[in-house]
């Protein structure tokens, strides 16, 4: 298909992305640094004498016949071709530009470069636009910053996008127009740019309007990335993107919106649409239809239903601001997190009754915004005033201050249950191992046989004399919630060790089989033979038999262990336990 016959919908199907072409020589590095060592001394002047300022630049060179015929300068100083600079100054100082322009001028000439200066303000540049001379808005866009607020930066942004969706949609573009902080004067370095897009959608047939907004949207908003980077500045470009039949749709509404886009909005470019809309507006030839008065009525007698709407919506966030937290208390301390409808009393048994770390009080405005909430569920609650809100307001942020206390309060305690579970689960076990002997000796016991020994890694014995006061620093908050957790990772290697240590004696011990008990301050061996079993201590040598221990001795003993065939297959049962109990008491199997 021909590209001239292919329509709005071909462009935007063709996908097609054309960067703009230089409409100027673009300097080199070199020349970059060499204009603005030429005018640094000028700009520095400037700027100290009048540093209201907005923008000091140096005009392309291609666009010098522009400005030369426009402002009629003497064919003479044009010949000459001198470089042109603009400066920029705010409204409010255009009734100095008589006083401004012949000092600044002056400046210009003690540099002795061959120089012409323009003078203009905002209003001056937004008149070209309204002039329909959209090429010396380009050519200000366009100028090298040798000094620049903000307000060239955005121009230069603004420019480059519009070259980019004027080149990919050619004619189709019915205005692009600026308008926001740039055109009111007040953009900073900062500040945004606001711009609006027409697209003419007259000769659209083969696609609902609704999918060519979107499409042309996507493609425009794609340019807003090329062109802040092409700028090289930090103003966030925000375009608006219309179709002319909607835009008039609008207009017709009196959407405000539109309305003050006309009024207050400078085309950087336009095809006899936007300007002659903003000039009937000026007349007061654009006027609302009735239909537009009357909806703009209603919304006034909608105004209640909204407020009250909001209001609810407000106490809804009020309750999940409320609620939220407190879930999340629940679970720091290992609960799972309780449903709304049992929350008040989940909280009260858990940290009012049972932990004690919630007044009554602070559950009082649980519970009322649990309530309120319920009631607005079950539809008992249609409205509620804006000074009841803001109490429940006051009262949350309250309740959340508390809540934050009672997670320090809780975290405090958490720590203290974890180093006292730390500390007695190792010593528990050491004294299984070594006999209930006093901590520091346990942990000379641990050194002496088992980290000298090469039986455990060294670094358990860092790791015992850390748990060995671990209690005493955790009261003393010397240790912090990361502190804590890492030592408890140290332990559980500690007692991985210690528990496969006593694995292995046991193992050991069973397969000569001896199991050495103590018992009423006494210790004495099991021995397992196929002869039965015989118990050893200081006081003698027993054998259990028929349930009961009979005297016996060390010969006996032998002659049954040299007779045992395979000593470990023999087992010590339950039964057997259950008889020696019955003989010697309550005893302990040692390991």
């Amino acid at each position: 298909m021909d590209d001239k016959n292919k329509g709005l919908t071909g462009e935007i199907s063709s996908r097609k992305y054309d960067k703009p072409e230089p409409t100027q020589h673009q300097p080199t590095l070199s020349e970059i640094e060499k204009l603005r060592d030429k005018f640094e001394n000028f700009k520095k002047a400037l700027i100290k004498k009048y540093p209201f300022t907005m923008a000091l630049g140096l005009i392309p060179a291609t666009a010098s016949p522009l400005f030369e015929e426009d402002e009629q300068i003497p064919k003479e100083v044009a010949a000459a071709k001198p470089l042109h600079l603009i400066m920029i100054i705010p409204e409010d100082h255009y009734k100095n530009l008589a006083k401004i322009k012949p000092e600044a001028v002056k400046m210009l000439k003690d540099t002795k470069e061959n120089a012409w200066l323009h003078v203009k303000t905002p209003i001056d540049l937004w008149n070209y636009g309204l002039d329909s001379k959209y090429e010396f808005l380009d050519a200000v866009s366009a100028s090298f910053p040798l000094h620049d607020k903000g307000f060239l930066g955005a121009l230069r942004v603004a420019s480059i996008h519009k070259s980019l969706v004027l080149r990919k949609f050619e004619k189709y573009v019915a205005s692009y127009v600026i308008g926001g902080s740039l055109v009111r004067g007040t953009a900073g370095k900062d500040s945004d740019v606001d711009t609006f897009v027409i697209i003419d959608d007259t000769d659209v047939k083969r696609m609902s309007r609704i999918e060519l907004l979107e499409k042309l949207r996507g493609i425009i908003h794609d340019y807003i990335r090329e062109a802040s980077a092409l700028a090289g500045v930090k103003n966030i470009l925000n375009v608006q993107v219309y179709l002319l039949t909607d835009f008039w749709q609008s207009v017709k509404d009196a959407h405000p919106v539109m309305f003050t886009f006309i009024r207050d909005g400078i085309p950087f470019y336009d095809r006899g649409t936007f300007i002659p809309w903003k000039l009937l507006l000026k007349m007061g030839k654009i006027k609302p239809s009735p239909e537009a008065v009357d909806m703009f009525m209603k919304s006034g007698d909608q105004t209640d239903s909204m407020v009250k709407r909001r209001l609810l919506d407000a106490m809804v966030d009020i309750y999940w601001g409320i609620i939220t937290p407190t879930q999340a208390l629940m679970m720091l301390a290992g609960e799972a997190p309780p449903v709304p409808k049992t929350v008040v009393a989940d909280v009260k048994k858990l940290f009012v009754d049972k932990e004690k770390i919630m007044d009554l009080n602070t559950l009082k405005t649980l519970e009322k915004v649990v309530g309120l909430y319920k009631d607005y569920e079950h539809g008992k609650l249609t409205a509620i005033s804006g000074k009841e809100v803001d109490v429940l307001m006051h009262e949350s942020e309250e309740y959340v201050k508390k809540m934050k206390q009672l997670r320090e309060k809780l975290e405090a305690r958490l720590q203290e249950h974890l180093a006292e579970k730390i500390h007695s689960d190792v010593f528990s076990l050491l004294k299984n191992l070594f006999g209930d002997k006093k901590e520091e000796d346990l942990v000379r016991e641990l050194e002496t046989k088992l980290i000298k020994t090469g039986k455990l890694h060294p670094r358990m014995k860092s790791i015992a004399h850390q748990i060995l006061d671990v209690k005493k620093k955790t009261k003393g908050k010397k240790l912090n919630q990361n502190e804590l957790q890492s030592l408890s990772r140290d332990a559980t290697d500690l007692l991985a060790g210690l528990i496969e240590y006593s694995q292995r004696k046991e193992f050991a011990v069973m397969e000569k089989g001896i199991v050495q008990i103590s018992y009423n301050g006494m210790k004495a061996d099991l021995v397992l033979t196929d002869a039965g079993l015989f118990v050893a201590s200081a006081q003698g040598v027993q054998k259990l038999h028929n349930g009961k221990l009979h005297a016996s001795d060390r010969k006996e003993l032998e002659e049954a262990l040299a007779k045992t065939k395979d000593r470990t297959k023999l087992s010590l049962s339950g039964e057997t336990i259950v008889m020696l109990k019955k003989e010697l008491g309550n005893f302990d199997i040692l390991f």
